[in-house]
């Protein structure tokens, strides 16, 4: 019955995805038909340039031959086999050819299937390896704010994001939050070294307020994602994290699901700062490039056989390393490994990171270009001397995004906190990405940022 005492009539039945989402937020959305290398097809016929990759996941491209071969091959031959009753050989495979790119101290790797599932099982390894070494006590986590690990319960306790902890604080145990490094929007009397310094200490403060015997692990992205806009901080940032973790006995865990698998030019940011070495990282996103879902936890082996010792990890679900996901991201990998698409990241960022300083002198709402590789994002403001954000009701990004997808171009962001930090656009173009195209997406970017100039002009809100 309705408000008026009538029958209803009943709701259409199934539907879009974007029915659960605002339509401010996503209006009426093409159909995708196809995809192939960094471009992207309607059922219209109209091609769309893939300059962030989705949300950051198509490290190597659409529709490449020799993944697309492997997924058929391992399909045919068995596409599940319970990790309880059998071992299968891509899982070992991925395993071997994953830890020995990650480098030294972290030679065992843990598969789930995203990134949420990653974050829960880092954090789930930690906590079990400090009861077994007798250090039940910890159990704290600490993050950053802002900051993003995933959409579950466990990893939303460690978002700094306040809608998130003020929606699903009651079911989630909250944990603490330290400042992240910002290097654009700063506090007074501050540079971009001493907030560092200060974003350090306050860690270590946080440590010892909370109770360092109670602190399992502090978690962190390297390389920021849409929750920092690929913030990069200052590398003493990192051997101070690093050493201050080493002091409490504290984990230190990268969240490496956006940075990782090539993005930053090397296979793990972690390697651009060799001195601030992770005890645990979470991968998920460009591991398997969007083939097939897939996420990764790599530890120390040294971790890894405490716990085993001492029963085994008590934790896993349904699909973790089952053979078909891990065929298809042992050959994403190895293309990754045998094309340079690394080395492509760091020549070709490079490229990017020129194009985007560029479109920054010249517009009037971009204030600061930051990020590593093929990992960068493009600060929105307001004001360039003041770095006024607009206002929240305005809702700037997904106003550019739309007009990007007008233009043909794929653009990816989120308004962290509702804008509260700033708002910023993610430039994260597969890694196959040629010099050409970069200059198609700068071009595309420059006229979809101008049009969207064009029309704040219009209703008086830019000079």
């Amino acid at each position: 019955m309705n408000d008026l005492g009538t029958p209803a009539k009943p709701a259409p039945r199934g539907g879009s995805i974007q029915l659960f989402y605002a339509a401010s937020v996503a209006r009426n959305r093409p159909t995708v038909d196809r995809a192939e290398g960094i471009y992207m097809w309607d059922t219209a016929g109209r091609r769309y340039i893939d300059a962030c990759s989705g949300p950051v996941v198509s490290n190597i491209g659409h529709g490449n031959p020799r993944v697309l071969e492997a997924m058929i091959a391992q399909a045919k031959k068995v596409a599940y086999a319970s990790r309880a009753l059998f071992e299968n050989q891509p899982n070992i495979d991925l395993a071997d050819l994953v830890t020995k790119l990650a480098g030294p101290g972290l030679e065992r790797a843990f598969f789930v299937s995203g990134g949420s599932e990653a974050t829960e099982a880092a954090i789930k390894l930690a906590r079990q390896y400090a009861v077994v070494r007798g250090e039940a006590a910890r159990w704290k986590v600490i993050a950053r704010d802002p900051g993003y690990h995933g959409a579950t319960l466990g990893a939303l306790a460690v978002t700094g994001d306040p809608d998130s902890r003020r929606l699903h604080g009651a079911e989630a145990r909250l944990m603490p939050l330290v400042p992240a490094p910002f290097s654009y929007r700063l506090p007074p009397n501050h540079d971009v070294d001493s907030y560092a310094r200060h974003c350090a200490a306050e860690l270590e403060s946080t440590i010892r307020r909370e109770g360092a015997e109670t602190v399992l692990a502090f978690i962190m992205e390297p390389v920021g994602g849409l929750a920092t806009g690929a913030l990069v901080a200052p590398a003493h940032y990192y051997e101070a994290v690093r050493a201050i973790c080493t002091k409490y006995g504290v984990q230190l865990i990268y969240d490496e699901v956006m940075s990782g698998a090539g993005r930053t030019g090397t296979f793990l940011a972690a390697e651009h700062w060799p001195n601030a070495r992770p005890d645990l990282v979470t991968l998920a996103k460009g591991l398997s490039a969007g083939y097939t879902p897939l996420g990764a936890v790599l530890a120390p082996a040294r971790m890894v056989e405490a716990v085993a010792n001492a029963g085994g990890f008590l934790h896993g679900h349904t699909y973790s390393a089952n053979p078909l996901s891990c065929a298809v991201a042992l050959a994403v990998v190895r293309e990754m490994v045998d094309r340079d698409l690394m080395g492509n990241a760091r020549r070709i960022g490079a490229v990017l990171r020129q194009k985007l300083e560029a479109i920054r002198a010249g517009s009037a709402i971009v204030g600061d270009v930051r990020g590593m590789g093929l990992l960068q994002a493009i600060e929105i403001v307001a004001d360039k001397e003041t770095k006024a954000i607009f206002p929240a009701a305005r809702q700037a990004v997904y106003r550019i995004i739309e007009l990007g997808i007008a233009r043909g171009l794929l653009l990816y962001s989120r308004r962290t906190a509702n804008g509260k930090y700033g708002e910023w656009l993610m430039l994260c173009p597969p890694l196959i990405v040629t010099e050409a195209e970069i200059d198609e997406i700068a071009r595309l970017l420059a006229l979809t940022l101008a049009d969207y100039e064009a029309e704040l002009r219009k209703e008086g809100a830019l000079p």
